[in-house]
């Protein structure tokens, strides 16, 4: 997806077409600026073994939160396994590319502790029996979900429909990972195109926030705020 001096590749962070997409973007459209879902923990983490589980990092992201971002980190290396790609393989490849090149790297994500501390806050009972519920019925009921090709970037059909099924059973947790963080991407992409109008600039971010973030950054202005007690 382009926008003025924007290119845009939502990817799937096990998904071996995300990999061979992101190498053609790089090599092929040379851009001068790489932007990345990411920010400088995330970063940190894909170069470098995971540290060990501490009751600092509870108190400050949250149990909630940080027992979410281990079923996540969980979630995600048993599926890449499953295809073959580690989680990230993407981003850590362009990095590699960037660095390659000599490209620069903007990191726009917000940092994950304000994230998981916003999820620890955020998450209700209901979500919580939601959660619960769900595993239940995937697990003994055999619910029907909805199937697509793990090695590729799903559809943006596939993607609204997934998007809206969290948006539904978990409007808090859709708020804190995905609206919030979209609208903190779209501005620190704004922020960047405004400063460098004349240098081509390459975004990698998740598919399933693609078109909202293009959607904000073609707004007059971004205004979003929220505080953390």
């Amino acid at each position: 997806m382009k926008y003025n001096n924007l290119t845009i590749i939502g990817t799937s962070h096990i998904a071996k077409q995300s990999l061979d997409e992101v190498e053609e973007a790089i090599e092929k459209g040379k851009p001068d600026i790489i932007a990345l879902e990411l920010d400088r923990r995330r970063l940190y983490s894909l170069f470098n073994k995971p540290g060990k589980m501490r009751i600092y990092d509870i108190k400050r992201v949250g149990i909630k939160g940080f027992i979410f971002s281990l079923i996540g980190a969980w979630a995600e290396k048993k599926l890449g396994k499953m295809v073959g790609v580690m989680p990230g393989s993407e981003m850590k490849k362009a990095v590699r590319l960037a660095k390659k090149n000599k490209i620069r790297i903007a990191l726009i994500d917000q940092d994950i502790e304000i994230t998981l501390k916003r999820f620890s806050k955020s998450l209700t009972w209901k979500e919580k029996w939601n959660f619960f519920a769900d595993i239940i019925k995937a697990l003994f009921l055999r619910k029907k979900v909805i199937e697509f090709d793990l090695t590729k970037v799903p559809d943006k059909k596939i993607i609204k429909k997934l998007v809206g099924q969290v948006k539904k059973r978990y409007p808090n947790i859709y708020n804190v990972l995905i609206v919030e963080r979209n609208h903190v991407m779209a501005e620190n992409l704004r922020k960047i195109m405004e400063n460098y109008p004349e240098k081509k600039i390459l975004a990698i971010i998740g598919a399933g926030h693609e078109e909202d973030i293009i959607k904000l950054i073609k707004k007059p202005s971004i205004s979003y705020s929220f505080s953390i007690g």
